[in-house]
């Protein structure tokens, strides 16, 4: 691992921090609104399966360590082990998934990468969504259609929105970022 490398996954580790204090609790679930997805799936579609992994691995560690890095300034392992703890465990996974994107976008068309980006983003968020709103049931003890309810459907239309705007800024700061690589 390179220093350019290390220093691309801090940040997106930063990036996620931020975006996750723009957030909206919602009356009606434990989960709030947040900017979370995309960072996530960014980090993904620019550093790839490996450091985007990395990127959402060191953004876990540092929250629970106790830093209020999680969403409403939260931090520790009892956000982890509570009602989003699923949600935020599957970042490494779900940006490890968007980031098989990074492969195959590398020197294809501006439009194939676009919508291969989309794919595979869409993918990580999938991702997101099995792994929180199962945690979700299990702690709460909700059945899964309850969990859905107020784990998923309430985010889906926002997040196919934040996923396509990071798949749009990664096709766009990708020439930049491999040019950077050489």
């Amino acid at each position: 691992m390179n220093v350019a490398m290390m220093t691309r996954a801090a940040l997106m580790a930063a990036v996620t921090a931020v975006a996750a204090q723009i957030a909206i609790p919602l009356p009606f679930s434990p989960v709030p609104f947040t900017l979370q997805v995309p960072a996530v799936i960014l980090s993904g579609l620019l550093l790839g399966p490996r450091y985007g992994a990395l990127a959402q691995a060191i953004y876990l560690l540092i929250g629970a360590v106790g830093l209020p890095v999680f969403a409403q300034f939260k931090g520790g392992l009892g956000v982890l082990l509570g009602p989003t703890g699923g949600y935020l465990l599957s970042y490494p996974i779900a940006a490890a998934v968007a980031g098989l994107a990074t492969n195959a976008t590398r020197g294809a068309a501006r439009r194939r990468a676009l919508w291969t980006s989309l794919l595979w983003g869409c993918a990580g968020l999938a991702v997101i969504y099995a792994l929180g709103a199962t945690w979700l049931a299990v702690v709460t003890r909700l059945p899964i259609a309850a969990a859905l309810a107020q784990g998923v459907a309430p985010f889906v239309f926002f997040d196919l929105i934040k996923v396509a705007l990071a798949a749009l800024v990664a096709v766009a700061a990708a020439p930049a970022i491999a040019a950077s690589r050489i």
